[in-house]
């Protein structure tokens, strides 16, 4: 009878500490549900530019995703009149958006291209696909439509990069992107603000070092 007790003293012992651990636990999560709301911002803004009924045409995107080493991924409201174009002609271009071409960018995202011929916004050169390649941006992206993935109003256009063009300044010495030249301008959703890259905070997995001994 004494070992039985003991047995139950154990158990109701081991019940408590796991009720404390599992009440440790959820006092350090201490977050509010906020709902399913996309948090992944800021992301890079840029400058579609696509062939439309023959002429040039520009749309601002701010939801821009990487897959993988060589793909891309643009999501855009279908209703767009650029959607047209891409969904067409199957190319495109992403051109980076940096402080220069910032009020240029944000005017062609204010006006509808059903309302307003926007060829002539921006000097552009076709590359050999056919999309138009802004001449004022330092980084271009020509890129094919390998698919488009329609969620509810959206398109989700993936694309495979075919070649990037890249202005000699904002490369380093070993022919690189350097994005401390570059500079691009990122877009925040909630707010609906623009946010410049801040400063280096280290190489990566450098901040893993000496975390096991703690």
């Amino acid at each position: 009878m004494l070992s039985e007790a003991l047995e139950a003293d154990k158990a109701a012992v081991s019940t408590v500490r796991e009720w404390e651990k599992k009440m440790e636990k959820e006092a350090a999560f201490m977050k509010k549900d906020i709902g399913s709301v996309l948090g992944l911002y800021p992301t890079p803004l840029v400058v579609v530019g696509a062939m439309v009924d023959g002429k040039a045409n520009w749309m601002l995107v701010g939801h821009v995703g990487i897959i993988g080493h060589d793909r891309i991924l643009i999501s855009a409201v279908k209703a767009h009149y650029t959607n047209k174009g891409i969904r067409e002609n199957k190319v495109l271009s992403l051109n980076i958006v940096t402080e220069e071409i910032l009020p240029g960018a944000t005017y062609i995202g204010k006006v509808s291209g059903t309302k307003l011929d926007k060829s002539a916004v921006f000097d552009f050169t076709q590359g050999k696909t056919g999309a138009p390649l802004l001449s004022a941006s330092p980084l271009t992206m020509e890129c094919s439509v390998e698919d488009n993935y329609e969620t509810g109003t959206f398109d989700n256009f993936i694309l495979k990069i075919e070649r990037t063009f890249a202005e000699e300044s904002i490369l380093n010495d070993d022919g690189k992107i350097d994005y401390h030249k570059l500079k691009p301008i990122l877009f925040e959703m909630p707010t609906y603000e623009y946010v410049k890259t801040g400063d280096v905070m280290g190489k990566c997995m450098s901040f893993a070092d000496g975390y096991a001994e703690k």
